[in-house]
């Protein structure tokens, strides 16, 4: 499969849209919950490859028990990268190709997510920095673009 991306900001209501679905989706199922927009879709001047990421932080003891509760609704991907801090789903039937990562609040994952992106938002040379690469990439191999953003986020939470 080959890379295209686009602007953010052509899907960045749509997001929105799903991401308030969500939220009052997992009222009930994540109670303490919180539901963060993050991936590009977030930030209207980001380039996007057209899907929604969706960021759920639960407070630490209620983890394991908020995973099991989302296998129901929501359809279990990448089990192979699954941690006892981190668990991925996909929302199913949404407009938009809709992801969800589950990390228990203040674990490495919860850290990586939540900073990368508010770095993003606050610092229009780092998300320039981050378009140019999908630029890079566009037409490319998605697992050599994946690994170039693993070190791209890597380096950027090193700053």
């Amino acid at each position: 499969m080959r890379l295209t991306f686009r602007p953010s900001s052509e899907l960045h209501e749509r997001a929105l849209a799903i991401f308030e679905a969500e939220r009052r989706r997992l009222a009930d199922l994540a109670p303490g919950g919180e539901l963060v927009l993050t991936g590009a879709t977030s930030l209207p001047a980001a380039l996007t490859r057209g899907d929604v990421d969706l960021h759920l932080r639960v407070p630490p003891p209620g983890f394991s028990m908020t995973v099991k509760a989302l296998k129901q609704p929501y359809r279990v991907v990448h089990p192979e990268i699954w941690t006892e801090t981190l668990a991925t789903f996909e929302v199913p039937d949404a407009p938009l190709p809709t992801g969800v990562a589950v990390t228990p609040i203040g674990s490495d994952h919860d850290i990586r997510f939540t900073k990368s992106w508010a770095l993003l938002a606050r610092a229009p040379q780092l998300l320039e920095a981050y378009n140019d690469l999908k630029r890079r990439h566009e037409g490319g191999d998605v697992d050599a673009y994946e690994a170039a953003k693993s070190a791209f986020f890597t380096e950027l939470l090193g700053r």
